[in-house]
């Protein structure tokens, strides 16, 4: 009877054994990665990187790219013997083999370890011929930029992460960085490739970027910028270059600048692009802009004459206005009043407009407002509410106090009137190029609902008041032979950082206009902040700023007309 028993509970053991065997290896066919006595059905996911697009201007030089960069690596805990690893790379790197060993053993990445950096083709090939254990190659992607420092504030840059952080490199990135893809491939124990399993995803190069940007009128305008600023030992300069009609930019220079290359080792001060970041008070390059607004509103017309006080004008509510130096004028017409620059006979001008219509128009102008150019950083400048305006704001705003702009607003308010009172959106980016080469060129709605203000006073502006400046006012120095230049100069004081007025020493020296008046090609808008004075060498707008606007329109209108 015991006999018997001892026969049942064997046989009841070895049951449960066997069904416990039974149900592992029905565990192990369903889910084999996860035996380690099964090590040739483990896998591995292989990220691919994309290529990220390329930058261009508009004649096709290439301003960003990115170049292919292998990288040969060891895994130290897979490598069973560094000595034989490090003498078969030593014969297809030609880089020392007790070096590499050095780097191996100094590690303390068990890992990944990086050994050769920028591998060639073929030595690529040798590598993976040789079939080393514990060595393999990386693949990633090297951006370089060839213009370096002339559109660095234009392009941006990427970190080193490949992470955008300024430029059209961060407003496009969605457009540049293109889609990792997945390999699924099958390891053993040691995580060494023994097959392909499968293809997750499929990786995607990023779009190309085509800009309305012309590298050879970005030369021209920064040496000429770069020229002057140095000579001027000035503290920043800034200038921009757009086509009125479209308001396409063809140059934005931004000084100091940097090289994308050494980004690591630049101040965070020449990282700023100052034509969008950096709003300042405009001076007298925006009374050319509130007398539209005033003839438009019809509270003053060509031909009357202001009188403007013989230099000093007083009242109660708005203090004492003077003029430029020891500058004294008797009547004055609305055209007068721009070529000699006169901030009474602007003032009056102020005081005939209703609040409520000058605000309006310079809110129509864009001011206040971000221009919207597709470049990160852009700052909107400060135009006060009506109900915080006093004596003081519709006096001191005609003549470019109290208000706050940026480059590229004023840029875009002289482009206004050189196109017939009509807002155009500044812009950038020309095209998109697909990962098939199919160029989608980009359509620009314009903005406005129509005309900002009358053709017939935008025009009257641009080719009677502006070119009357250039011809015999303080813009002499911008006129050019070939072209008639319009314009206007600007020597505005500037603020005070910590204390209330202004630095009675330091000024920012502007100028913008364009040619040829009576078919503006180009609106160029130059600004050089804090000329030294103790050069003895000028510090106004006429002196340090239309001399680089007449090279800048020189140099580019010719080369557009050959190009």
């Amino acid at each position: 009877m015991k006999q018997k028993v001892v026969i049942i509970v064997i046989f009841i053991l070895l049951a449960g054994v066997f069904c416990l065997l039974s149900m592992r290896l029905a565990s192990l066919q369903l889910n084999p990665d996860n035996s380690p006595a099964n090590p040739k059905q483990q896998y591995a996911v292989v990220k691919q990187h994309p290529q990220r697009g390329i930058i261009v201007d508009s004649q096709s030089r290439i301003l960003a790219a990115s170049n292919r960069l292998d990288t040969v690596y060891a895994e130290p805990r897979a490598i069973k013997d560094i000595k034989l690893a490090a003498s078969s790379l030593q014969e297809i790197l030609d880089f020392p083999g007790h070096e590499i060993c050095r780097i191996v053993d100094e590690s303390k990445n068990p890992g990944y370890v990086k050994i050769f950096e920028g591998i060639t083709a073929a030595q690529r090939q040798a590598i993976r011929s040789a079939k080393l254990r514990g060595i393999g190659i990386q693949t990633d992607w090297h951006r370089y930029y060839p213009m370096g420092n002339i559109t660095s504030h234009l392009v941006g840059f990427i970190g080193t992460d490949q992470k955008p952080l300024a430029g059209l490199e961060l407003k496009y990135d969605s457009q540049l960085k293109g889609t990792e893809g997945y390999n699924v491939l099958f390891v053993n124990a040691m995580r060494q490739p023994i097959g392909f399993k499968g293809q997750a995803t499929i990786v995607r190069d990023g779009f190309g970027l085509i800009l309305t940007v012309d590298t050879s009128i970005q030369q021209f305008v920064r040496e000429a910028l770069v020229k002057q600023y140095k000579a001027y030992k000035a503290e920043s300069a800034i200038a921009v270059v757009m086509e009125p009609k479209s308001g396409a930019i063809l140059s934005l220079v931004s000084l100091p600048d940097f090289e994308p290359v050494n980004i690591g080792t630049e101040s965070a001060d020449n990282l700023k692009n100052r034509v969008l970041t950096d709003p300042y008070e405009p001076g007298s390059i925006f009374k050319p802009i509130v007398a539209a607004i005033a003839l438009d509103a019809g509270v003053v017309n060509i031909n009357e004459k202001i009188f403007c006080e013989y230099g000093n004008y007083r009242g109660k509510g708005f203090g004492r206005i003077g003029e430029y130096g020891t500058h004294e004028f008797g009547d004055l017409t609305v055209k007068e009043i721009l070529v000699h620059s006169s901030n009474i006979g602007m003032a009056k001008i102020g005081q005939r407009m209703e609040r409520k219509r000058f605000y309006d128009g310079l809110k129509l102008f864009g001011f206040g407002s971000k221009s919207g150019i597709d470049l990160p950083g852009e700052e909107s400048g400060t135009v006060h509410q009506i109900d915080k305006w006093t004596g003081y704001s519709e006096t001191r705003i005609p003549f470019g106090h109290e208000v706050t702009v940026t480059a590229i607003q004023i840029a875009r308010a002289y482009a206004t009137l050189a196109n017939h009172g009509r807002v155009v959106q500044p812009h950038i980016l020309k095209a998109i190029v697909d990962n098939n080469g199919k160029v989608t060129m980009l359509k620009r709605s314009d903005p406005s609902a129509g005309y900002i203000i009358d053709p017939k006073v935008a025009d009257w502006i641009v080719t009677e008041a502006l070119v009357s400046v250039v011809k015999e006012g303080t813009g002499k120095p911008a006129a050019l032979k070939e072209y008639q230049v319009f314009g206007k100069t600007g020597t505005a004081n500037i603020a005070g950082s910590t204390i209330k007025g202004y630095d009675e020493k330091n000024y920012i020296a502007s100028f913008a206009g364009g040619a040829p008046a009576e078919n503006p090609k180009l609106v160029v808008l130059v600004s050089i902040r804090k000329p030294d004075r103790s050069l003895g060498k000028g510090y106004t707008g006429g002196k340090v700023a239309a001399p680089v606007v007449k090279e800048i329109l020189d140099k580019s209108l010719t080369y557009l007309t050959n190009r």
